[in-house]
This record gives C-alpha cells, structure tokens and sequence, in this order.
C-alpha cells in the first residue's frame, strides 16, 4: 500500500518547490522498497531455515551414478550398437522402444528415481543423451570374464576401459575451459570421487556354463570369476571410486528358460518349480563373492563396499508371488523371444500378455516393471545389504572399518529351496565396529 503524505508535509513541499516535492517523494519510496527487501529476505531465510529441518538428510546426495553390468540394468547400450529393441519392448512406462529388455522400468532405474537422478544414457548412445548424472556402461548379454566363443565384446573389463576413456575424455575437456555443453551434459570431474558405483554382472556367466558344461566345472570356474569381479572393483576404486553398491546374482535356476529347457526331476525342484543344483551353483557363486568383498574392505579401507543380496530379494518375490498380486514366478508374460525375431521388426500381436503388470517375468530371462519394481523396494532401504546401509544414506555413511559376521549353522545355510530361509535371506546379525 502506498505511503500517504501528510498535509504538514504536503505544505513543506510546496514551499519548497516542485524539485524538492520529487526528491521527498523519491526519499519515501526507496524506503518503502527497502523495507519491503528487507522483510522479504527475512521470510525466505526463515522459509529455508525450516525447508532445511524438514529435510535433514538433504546433503545425503550422490551427483552421479556409473553403472556396469548386463541386461538387467542395460539402458540402451544394446539398442544403440545393434539396432533398437522393438515394441512391446518399453510399452509399459515409456510407450516406445526404451533400449531395455522389459515392459518398462530397470531396477537400476528405480533406484535412480529413489537418488533423485535422471534415468542413466548409456554410454554408448550418442543421440539425445545427457550424462551430467552418470552413464551407464551396461550392456545386454555381456559377462564378467572375457568370452570369444560366445561373441560378447563388451564384457566388464571393457566397460571399465570406457569408463576410463570416459573421465579422460571429460578431464580434458574441462582442462580446455568450460563451455555450456559442458556444464548441462557432462559430469563434474570432482564428481567422479563422489559418485555411486554400481555393478551387476555374473548371471550370464553362470548362464553360459550351464547350458554348455556340467555344473561341476561351472562350480570350478566361479573363483576365476570372482578374481576378475575384485579386479575391476580395485580398478575403479584406483580411478577414484570411493562407493560401491555390488550386487550379487539371483536366483539362476528359477528362469524360466532354465526351466524349461531343463525339466528338472523331482528331486532337483523346489516348492516353486526351481532347479535346486542350478540354485546352489548361484549360492556358491554369492558366497564366495561376499567373502571376497570381505577381504576388499580391509585392502580399501577408506572406501564403503555395499553388498547387496539379490538373490533372496529376487526370490522372495517369486516365492510371494501371490501375496503380491503376482501369477506364477515361473511364467513369462511374453513367449518365446530369440534374438533373430525381435531385432528389425516388431513382435506379432498376440506373443505377450495384455497385463504384464501381474507378471514376474517379461520374458524367459528378464523381469516385468511390476518385479523391477518390488525388488527395487526390497533392496533401496538396506535391509538386504551389508552393511545395512539404505541407499538414499549411502554417500554420507562413512566406510565400514571391519564387519563381523556370525552365519546361523551351516546345514540351515544349505537350504535347497531357495527359500527365504536359505543361506542368503537368513537375517545375517552384523555387529558393526
């Protein structure tokens, strides 16, 4: 509201002059204003000041996500060197072709969505990416070791040599100055030492060795995967990395293409109609996984290793199938999907389901939006990790010095129904120092 003058001061004025008249006017009006900043800037202050109280936890924030891995957590990496996955490939959430092998959402991107990051470009895609969040290096079919005879190029170790090239690339362009392509699509190079690493990979190379060897030699070759998983930790950690959220593999022998391409016997089923020896070849896989990222943490002291157990997770949801509104875990929303019919052209009407949202599995391998969705839920607050960290805490929890670890009797570790009181879902009592 304006300020009135008086008529005290409305006679000083004409006594004083039409410039004199202005000047006072001008007087008032600047300190009307200033008085209006001033309260202004009271009230934001204030404002912020509880905006902070109410959200204590906001400096908890990673600025990027670097992510390696396979399909399940392949953002387009495939689509971008091999042509795009077509329709209904993405039909769920984005309603075209997203270059993920499901409905809709990853669990990657769940987990995105939760740190208030935008949905990982992968890195091999050049059109319309942005990776001022991170990139992700996943890519559909690859595996830990390095495997000629199955024609996979990008197996873990190569997506780390891009990573590499990636943060040297983006070193030198900042050395060069800053520019606004710069500033809105690359990261920040402080933000390599602060950013989330995730890794998911192994799956396929269990896969691979059991429709080719005997589990016994599949067995033997877990340690030789495992060494190259530590390598590629260390690498990364030697490249800056201080935070790592690892996962372990699921639950191999309940996808449905093992299933069905091996009717298990009725011994080597459990209650859901999984392979039990295909099971405890992921199990032995997770255990030696865990017991190395053990050793890890004493040699990186100074870095936090999370644990994350997919494998009861997964499980769970497929031994819970109906209490979460789910059909069978073992049955696939879409039929049959070999690799020569879905690139190029697009599925034929009537090969997957119309609901893919009362589905675990899109297809033989790979899981619906609605699974992605629930596993993402059970992992995020850290109750199937260790240490028990939730992820949205994650990058303001410092390193875990030593954890001690006591494991219920060993026979109650070697359940063979994958159940959630097998070795992986027994509620591990962790005594943190």
């Amino acid at each position: 509201m304006p300020m009135r003058i008086t008529d005290a001061e409305e006679g000083l004025l004409k006594k004083a002059g039409p410039s004199s008249k202005s000047f006072r006017i001008v007087v008032i009006w600047v300190v009307t204003i200033g008085l209006g900043l001033a309260i202004s800037t009271f009230v934001s202050l204030k404002l912020l000041k509880e905006f902070r109280t109410i959200q204590p936890n906001s400096r908890c924030q990673f600025p990027a996500i670097f992510n390696f891995g396979d399909s399940n957590s392949d953002t387009g990496s495939e689509s971008a060197a091999f042509g795009r996955l077509p329709l209904p490939f993405g039909q769920t959430f984005f309603g075209k072709p997203s270059g993920r092998r499901s409905d809709g959402r990853l669990i990657i991107d769940f987990m995105a969505q939760r740190l208030r990051i935008p949905y990982l470009s992968a890195y091999l895609d050049s059109i319309g990416s942005n990776f001022r969040h991170g990139a992700n290096f996943a890519y559909s079919g690859s595996t830990v070791m390095e495997m000629v005879c199955m024609n996979q190029p990008l197996h873990l170790v190569t997506q780390v040599r891009e990573f590499q090239q990636f943060k040297q690339r983006i070193a030198e362009l900042h050395n060069q100055g800053m520019n606004l392509y710069l500033r809105n699509f690359l990261p920040r190079t402080q933000d390599f030492s602060k950013a989330l690493y995730m890794i998911d990979s192994g799956q396929n190379d269990l896969y691979y060795g059991l429709t080719s060897k005997p589990v016994k030699q599949v067995k033997a070759y877990i340690p030789s995967i495992i060494d190259q998983l530590a390598l590629v930790i260390q690498t990364l950690y030697q490249e800056g990395a201080r935070t790592f959220w690892i996962h372990n593999t699921g639950p191999i022998g309940c996808l449905p293409i093992m299933v069905k391409n091996n009717p298990p016997r009725h011994r080597n089923a459990d209650k859901n109609g999984c392979i039990v020896s295909y099971n405890k070849v992921a199990k032995d896989f997770n255990i030696q996984l865990h017991d190395k990222i053990s050793r890890l943490r004493t040699q990186m002291q100074d870095a936090l290793i999370v644990y994350v157990d997919m494998y009861s997770a997964k499980y769970s949801i497929i031994d819970q199938a109906k209490k979460l509104g789910l059909r069978d875990g073992l049955e696939p929303c879409c039929g049959p999907l070999k690799e020569g019919n879905i690139r190029g052209k697009e599925i034929q009407n009537g090969t997957c389901c119309s609901n893919p949202n009362e589905y675990i599995n899109w297809d033989n391998t790979h899981y619906t939006e609605a699974a992605n969705n629930w596993v993402a839920n059970f992992i995020i607050n850290g109750s199937y990790s260790e240490p028990p960290v939730a992820l949205t805490e994650a990058a303001c929890t410092k390193p875990i010095q030593e954890t001690k670890i006591i494991i219920r009797s060993s026979t109650s570790t070697r359940n063979e129904d994958g159940n959630l009181g097998s070795y992986f879902k027994q509620r591990w009592r962790r005594i943190l120092n």
